[in-house]
Parts: C-alpha cells; sequence; structure tokens
C-alpha cells in the first residue's frame, strides 16, 4: 500500500512549484530601451527580477518532490523484488517516463532562472553600428516548465502507486 503521506507531500510540493513556475511566467523580467538626459547614451531598463526567485523555488521545490518519491521507492533499482506483472511494468515505464519529464522542467527552469536574471546594462556607448539588445527570456519557458512540473506530479504520483502495488504483491503472494 502506498504511503499516503508520502504522496501528499509530493503532491502539495509539485503544485507549489507549478504555482511558482506559472507566477515566474507572469513576472517575467521585460526590458526597454531608454535614453539619458543627454540623449548620448542608451540603456536597457528592467522590471524586476521576481521570476527569477520564482523559477528558482520551483526548480528545488519538484527536486524536494522528485527525491522524496525516489527515497520512498528506493530508487526502483535498490530494496526488496518486485511481483512480476503489470504493475511491476507500469512501475518501469512510469519510472521512465518521471525522469524524462523531470529533467525536461528542471532544464526549463533553470535556464529560465538564469537567462532572466542576465541583463544588458547600455546599449550605445561607443557609437556602435550594431548594439546589444535588451533581450530577455523569450516567452513560455516558465511555462513550459510549469507544464512539465505537472507532468511529472502526475507521472511520479502513478508510478509510486504501481511500485507500491507490485511490492505489496510480491510481499502477500495471492497463493
Amino acid at each position: 500500500m502506498a504511503s499516503k503521506l508520502v504522496v501528499i507531500v509530493v503532491l502539495i510540493l509539485d503544485l507549489i512549484a507549478v504555482g511558482l513556475a506559472i507566477a515566474a511566467e507572469q513576472r517575467r523580467s521585460v526590458g526597454k530601451v531608454e535614453t539619458d538626459n543627454e540623449k548620448t547614451y542608451e540603456h536597457c531598463v528592467y522590471g524586476t527580477d521576481i521570476a527569477t526567485s520564482y523559477g528558482a523555488g520551483a526548480f528545488v521545490l519538484l527536486f524536494l518532490s522528485q527525491v522524496l518519491i525516489m527515497v520512498a521507492s528506493r530508487c526502483f533499482c535498490c530494496g526488496k523484488s518486485l511481483n512480476p506483472g503489470g504493475s511491476r511494468a507500469c512501475a518501469i515505464i512510469l519510472f521512465l517516463i518521471c525522469w524524462v519529464f523531470f529533467f525536461i522542467a528542471e532544464i526549463c527552469l533553470l535556464a529560465a532562472s538564469i537567462r532572466n536574471v542576465y541583463h544588458t546594462k547600455y546599449r550605445k556607448m561607443w557609437n556602435i553600428d550594431n548594439p546589444p539588445s535588451c533581450e530577455v527570456i523569450r516567452r513560455g519557458v516558465f511555462a513550459a516548465g510549469s507544464a512539465f512540473t505537472l507532468f511529472t506530479a502526475i507521472v511520479s504520483q502513478f508510478y509510486y502507486v504501481c511500485y507500491s502495488r507490485a511490492l505489496d504483491a510480491y510481499q502477500n503472494p495471492s497463493y
């Protein structure tokens, strides 16, 4: 039987991570070009950097929930054997899918957080023809991280339940 405490704690951590990733997408930095008073230099002015903190928080919470699920299931490879059958096969497939979704979500959240905090200060200081842009992170990177965080949450819950069923079937055979 799957531990209800593990399921609830992981679900709460994952839902908070999804919420933080969505908030990061809504509050990501936006850069605009401004000219100084003498109209000599152009510089970039950015909005708040709170999205970086939200993205980093989502990254950490998703990481903690994945660690908790893997510790509870002994990372599928350590511990007692599982009963061969549908639950074990389903657990293996969900284990692999869970890790793929996890890596995609973590990469999106980490890359978006790092890129969101990078800012160009001065654009046109030495009369160059091709000044650097006030480029910010593309729209949707935090949203992609949020979506894959949600996918990870769903798949990891199903993985843990299937793993627990296969473990229970091995410990309590039906014959």
